[in-house]
């Protein structure tokens, strides 16, 4: 944790767990507990569980040209967003290439927050926000703590009035167990949940309180970790991992396209003059890989960085494995060459643990039609 310069008010918590508190955007982060992950990912999928999420940084935008600040950093048109809803965004350089997504939340007329990871989203804000009226707010006071799974909603509803009318990607402020909150209807694992943005002064009393009454429910603490066999599952890609970043072209600089990562939907219909926007619109056709989900003949994960072949050729490389001890399937989010990315097409994998078989499969693998995290009442 040489590099860590955050600190989560949880950290005794996680070291309880049997956590090391390794280092993930500058914070010790619970990346495993002394148990069976596979034990939380049941957990998320059929009940609940909760996972301290405060890594994530939030930065808060105030002022009048706080709306024209993200609507040049970000991809989507934020005249569409009124306080109270909040939308997944990304951002572009001027090569129009992915440098980070984030979520950016309306918490008034004039006032948003963005919520991202290790990418460069905080940067990107105070660079345009210089020379402006907008007062730029880094936040690491505020905890986000992300309740997911099909009964954090029965869990909250006992304590949170009107939770059940709230709707995919809106937020709302409220108090839970006394203390100020903002619940928001979003989070990273495909289930139906909320991340509750808290003091960090009331974060322990939060985090106590829900593991403690939880646990009749079923509802347990899940380290970070658990996320990536989670977001295999429901298409939810992690900067860096699934980029160029990390499985870099041999003669080319770092960067991908969002035609590549299969976020071009995250550009709002019409929407130009972001940063990056005429370089996005000409690197449409002219992928050089696809994301693309596939399915392995294996009874467990593969490995990140596994290979993956063809006939006998390279075609591409494994970004993040998962198994489901639910589906019993061994499953993985890949950067295949184009003409690869098809469902259906047999591959081969070639790794360290795993040599097997495996076919092309379009993504998510869980809930495509997204019913789970949409559902009403």
């Amino acid at each position: 944790m040489a590099l860590s310069w955050r600190f989560s008010v949880l950290a005794d918590r996680h070291r309880a767990l049997g956590s090391k508190l390794e280092d993930w955007s500058g914070m010790g982060t619970a990346w495993t507990y002394d148990k069976d992950m596979s034990e939380e990912h049941v957990a998320v999928r059929t009940k609940a569980g909760i996972m301290d999420v405060s890594g994530l940084k939030k930065v808060h935008l105030v002022g009048p040209h706080a709306i024209a600040v993200l609507d040049a950093i970000t991809t989507r048109d934020m005249t569409k967003i009124y306080p109270g809803r909040s939308v997944y965004a990304t951002m572009l350089n001027e090569r129009g290439h992915f440098t980070d997504d984030c979520i950016v939340y309306r918490t008034g007329p004039n006032a948003w927050m963005l919520v991202h990871g290790s990418g460069s989203g905080h940067e990107e804000v105070v660079k345009q926000a210089a020379g402006r009226n907008c007062a730029v707010l880094f936040d690491d006071d505020l905890h986000d703590l992300s309740l997911q799974g099909p009964l954090a909603v029965d869990y909250l509803a006992k304590y949170v009035p009107g939770i059940r009318d709230l709707k995919y990607f809106h937020h709302m402020q409220t108090t839970l167990f006394g203390a100020p909150v903002m619940i928001s209807r979003t989070g990273y694992t495909g289930e139906r949940g909320y991340e509750i943005f808290v003091r960090g002064q009331d974060a322990v009393m939060v985090w106590d309180r829900i593991v403690e009454e939880g646990k009749e429910m079923g509802i347990i603490p899940c380290c970070f970790s658990v996320l990536d066999m989670l977001r295999v599952e429901s298409y939810l890609l992690f900067y860096p991992y699934d980029n160029s970043q990390m499985y870099p072209f041999a003669d080319q600089p770092p960067g991908d396209s969002l035609w590549e990562l299969g976020l071009d939907f995250t550009v709002s219909p019409g929407k130009t003059g972001f940063r990056g926007a005429e370089e996005h619109a000409r690197l449409k056709g002219k992928e050089r890989f696809k994301i693309f989900g596939m399915l392995i003949d294996a009874d467990g994960p593969a490995d990140l960085g596994d290979e993956v072949f063809a006939d006998g050729k390279k075609v591409g490389v494994i970004t993040c494995p998962s198994y489901s001890a639910l589906t019993k399937k061994s499953m993985a989010i890949a950067r295949l060459d184009v003409d690869k990315a098809v469902h259906g097409t047999k591959l081969e994998v070639r790794g360290k643990t795993v040599k097997a078989n495996a076919t092309a499969h379009t993504l998510p693998f869980d809930d495509p039609e997204k019913k789970k995290r949409t559902a009403v009442g």
